[in-house]
């Protein structure tokens, strides 16, 4: 046996193990449904025009179904099967950059699976994760499963042309346990419109008799000091927070004080660097209290938000 041959055979293995827990859905077109609970599949929910469907198990029995919950923003809806007592697919640990990854799915002509790589993280805030795989018929639906053979993802091939992602596991769990009891997903929202905003530290001021026609400075390293490399050094630091720049009416912002010229700083004591961190952060909170930290006047503050649910 060599590595290859050993690495073939986890990988071969890592499919069949997944196998009972993968469906197909009869849907507009077939694709594949990923159980996640007894009696219940995730799937895609842009392919469910009715609420009724049928499910073809691993076992070739096809079952009836019925559509719990669709959440738009995952494109992920809930089937409930009647008499499906197939295993869920436990949670992979956290998928690192780097990885290899397997797009495991169960279209109409039966398993398949493609080999894919953890290129990188997923956007800050909930993201879609990059699988790194080839895309094939009727996979959306199916599982991404980590090098531990867990459930990483939740796959769609329908939302960037010609790429495979997938919604992460935690998420897509969290949706799967929202839709099942109570059949939406509520989202939390602040009533903010932020943008970036740089506070240039004491490193990034100009040297004394240094003016615009002095050329580059130079760090302490001997490199060059021109502004994108003070832009990096000051992202490094953590020198950015987001400013309001409208506060809805009537909105969960406007109801806390928060003003148009207030600088956000952290969340939960969590620095944000981007809108979508704040959108990301408060989307799972509906009617939670949160503590922003707030740059107002040249003075910070804590300020608690009760998030609004949409």
């Amino acid at each position: 046996m060599t590595v290859l041959t050993d690495l073939s055979s986890a990988l071969a293995d890592a499919v069949q193990a997944a196998a009972p827990s993968l469906v197909t859905v009869l849907a507009a077109r077939p694709v594949s449904g990923t159980v996640v609970a007894s009696g219940q599949v995730l799937t895609v929910a842009h392919l469910l025009h009715t609420d009724d469907v049928t499910v073809l198990g691993a076992d070739g029995q096809r079952r009836s179904a019925v559509v719990a919950g669709r959440d738009p923003s995952t494109d992920l809806a809930l089937l409930r099967v009647d008499g499906l007592d197939a295993p869920a697919l436990a949670p992979a640990a956290e998928v690192r950059v780097g990885e290899l990854l397997l797009a495991v799915g169960r279209p109409s002509s039966g398993l398949q699976a493609t080999l894919g790589f953890m290129e990188r993280l997923p956007q800050p805030g909930g993201g879609w994760l990059p699988t790194g795989a080839a895309p094939f018929r009727g996979v959306s639906g199916g599982a991404l499963l980590g090098a531990d053979g867990g459930l990483a993802g939740v796959l769609n091939a329908g939302v960037s042309r010609g790429e495979l992602l997938a919604v992460p596991a935690q998420r897509a769990l969290e949706v799967a346990a929202l839709l099942a009891s109570t059949g939406r997903v509520p989202r939390g929202y602040l009533g903010l419109a932020t943008q970036p905003v740089h506070f240039p530290g004491p490193e990034d001021a100009p040297r004394e008799g240094a003016g615009p026609a002095s050329g580059p400075q130079r760090g302490g390293r001997g490199g060059p000091r021109g502004p994108s490399w003070e832009r990096g050094w000051a992202r490094r630091a953590g020198r950015l927070g987001l400013t309001v720049v409208q506060v809805e009416a009537g909105s969960p912002g406007e109801a806390a004080g928060l003003r148009v010229g207030d600088v956000l700083l952290a969340l939960n004591g969590e620095a944000m660097r981007h809108p979508r961190d704040l959108l990301g952060r408060v989307r799972g909170r509906a009617n939670q209290p949160v503590t922003l930290k707030v740059l107002r006047a040249g003075e910070e503050q804590d300020v608690t938000v009760t998030v609004g649910e949409r």
